[in-house]
């Protein structure tokens, strides 16, 4: 009789330290997914300037979209919460669009090495972005599903943490991109 109350009590503990543990470590999980989004990001509004240098060469009478590109990237240099970053990396995407557009009406500057070299960082960039969002979200799903069912639950109210919010995208920010000549 005693040995079963034991197992019951050790089995009660092993499943709270199982829990408590989980939620911790999806926690982390999440923020380490954050901070890839981060230094994706980083790395972008690096290569921003080095881009408009390059394409001022070429296309001079373009201060439009070249003003456009240089307030995103200030935007981008400025945001400091994950959803101004988000809002302001979805400003500076719809901006270098513009700029890889512009670069289809001047051949000379679309053979140009270094911005082919850019262009193709900024895209392998885009594409680790977008896998870091959809980690991101994927762990904010296992997170969240684990803190709002039960026995979870039970154990998230306790460690007080809440469910945690999806990168999203504005609906305004899915519209295409109107680029103008």
């Amino acid at each position: 009789m005693i040995w079963g109350i034991v197992g019951i009590i050790v089995l009660i503990a092993l499943i709270c330290v199982y829990y408590i543990n989980r939620i911790i470590v999806l926690g982390n999980r999440i923020r380490n997914a954050w901070a890839q989004i981060d230094v994706q990001l980083k790395k972008r509004t690096d290569l921003v300037p080095n881009l408009v240098e390059t394409v001022k060469g070429y296309a001079k009478h373009e201060k439009e979209i070249m003003g456009d590109v240089t307030k995103a990237h200030a935007a981008m240099m400025k945001a400091e919460t994950p959803a101004q970053k988000i809002r302001a990396a979805t400003g500076l995407t719809a901006a270098l669009k513009s700029i890889f557009a512009l670069a289809e009406n001047y051949p000379n500057l679309k053979a140009n090495e270094n911005f082919r070299l850019l262009q193709e960082q900024l895209e392998g960039i885009e594409n680790k972005i977008a896998y870091s969002r959809q980690f991101y979200n994927d762990s904010v799903l296992e997170y969240n599903n684990l803190v709002t069912t039960i026995p979870g639950a039970w154990f998230a109210g306790s460690m007080h943490r809440t469910t945690m919010e999806f990168l999203e995208i504005q609906a305004a920010e899915r519209k295409p991109v109107k680029v103008k000549f």
